[in-house]
């Protein structure tokens, strides 16, 4: 098994974008990338801009390349409705589009789908509950569960990939997770390696001091079996090493790892919009 994680906010963008191997099979998971609209008062610097532009190209390319996509929710960092020509071809499963949503998210799955209308050969598929295998790939997938510790934001679907001995879980975004809910289908897998979606805590006022507590809390229980990958909304956080200090320790002592998106493909975290007024003031726009 191989995992490319091509774009996540370590990577300077907002993202979960995930391409699986397994042999000659290829799954991707969640091929979008977006910015921040504003941070600090700003919009995006010129330079995120041409990142993003960037990664969507690399994004594009492996998702020609794939048998299956899952697109487990519909905020825009995780799909791209302007370019659903990529899903030519493709076996698609996507988050219901009628049970277990939002109303922002139940149109904007409708809009999906009647682009996906004029896209030949795509067949489009339910993704919470399927168990499916794409050669020697097993795929496996939760149910619906809430986006955030409440369903103000809607649900997500979290994907489990199994290859020979070796398996992946992508999260989605639990944010935390601080929900039980979020937490079994992880704990029920065991992945060797999980990419977990950390806690909103850039936001505090919105996620609240227990939610982080439980998160916390979570992300120690699933290093007593995974390597972990934390991302996304934790990574706005400015101080998200603080926090996931005790986490980290804990992968130590059990001689595995806790680290972002970037430091898992060997790289060095680079947060753009936690450092967008620097990016202003050292290049002007």
């Amino acid at each position: 098994m191989r995992v490319k994680i091509l774009a996540a906010d370590s990577m300077g963008v907002r993202s979960l974008a995930t391409l699986v191997e397994c042999g000659r099979e290829k799954l991707f998971i969640d091929p979008g990338v977006a910015l921040a609209p504003n941070r600090y008062g700003y919009g995006p610097h010129p330079i995120e801009i041409e990142l993003m532009e960037e990664l969507w190209a690399k994004i594009r390319q492996a998702v020609e390349k794939v048998d299956a996509v899952i697109i487990s929710h519909y905020h825009y960092d995780h799909y791209n409705p302007d370019e659903v020509d990529i899903f030519e071809g493709k076996t698609l499963y996507i988050k219901d589009p009628k049970h277990n949503i939002n109303k922002s998210q139940r149109g904007r799955a409708k809009l999906f789908l009647e682009e996906l209308q004029g896209i030949k050969d795509v067949e489009v598929k339910v993704a919470e509950e399927q168990h499916f295998s794409i050669g020697e790939m097993e795929v496996e997938t939760s149910k619906a569960v809430p986006h955030g510790p409440s369903t103000r934001l809607g649900y997500v679907v979290e994907t489990f990939v199994k290859c020979g001995e070796h398996s992946f879980l992508h999260s989605s975004d639990v944010e935390g997770p601080a929900l039980d809910e979020q937490l079994v289908f992880i704990l029920e897998k065991k992945p060797d390696i999980a990419m977990v979606d950390g806690p909103l805590s850039y936001i505090m006022q919105r996620y609240g001091h227990n939610n982080l507590v439980r998160a916390i809390e979570n992300l120690g229980k699933i290093v007593e079996h995974s390597e972990l990958i934390y991302e996304h909304h934790f990574l706005r956080d400015l101080r998200y090493k603080e926090k996931i200090r005790p986490v980290e320790e804990k992968a130590k002592r059990l001689g595995r790892k806790a680290q972002t998106a970037a430091e898992f493909m060997g790289k060095k975290t680079r947060v753009l919009e936690n450092i967008r007024k620097r990016l202003y003031e050292t290049y002007p726009v």
